[in-house]
């Protein structure tokens, strides 16, 4: 995961493990946003009892961005029908872009290259740089 963030740019600062509890996951996604403006997440986003990752990341998000985990779980499908089953979620805390990632790290890398494209501009969102461009992410030229 580290290795797809940083070819793209962006600064690996903490990697941290925290147990499957929902009070543990909420400390450290706004530990985590404090100091970040991106925050990805990988595991407990499934449908198991442990699988606690949504819950705490709708506790603490300001706004939810439903259709950027669409387009994880699009792809996710694209490899393997049991993406349907996810239930990972984006948001924001603050000017910080959360991302649920699933456990598996295939799945993981996928998810995150499918929405690598938007988190630039999110970010810039977040951060007040509202003007729009004459060319949007993804027109065509």
């Amino acid at each position: 995961m580290a290795k797809v963030l940083e070819s793209h740019g962006f600064d690996v600062h903490a990697r941290i493990s925290v147990p499957d509890e929902i009070k543990a996951i909420e400390d450290a996604l706004r530990s985590a946003a404090a100091a970040a403006r991106l925050v990805v997440t990988t595991g407990g986003t499934g449908i198991s009892p442990r699988d606690v990752t949504p819950e705490a990341t709708q506790a603490v998000c300001d706004r939810l961005l439903e259709g950027v985990a669409e387009v994880m779980r699009a792809e996710g499908r694209r490899e393997t029908p049991l993406a349907a089953l996810g239930r990972g979620l984006c948001g924001t805390i603050g000017t910080s872009l959360v991302l649920n990632l699933p456990g598996s790290p295939r799945g993981a890398v996928t998810s995150l290259r499918a929405v690598l494209p938007l988190v630039g501009h999110a970010l810039d969102l977040l951060a007040g740089k509202t003007e729009h461009d004459a060319q949007r992410p993804g027109d065509p030229s």
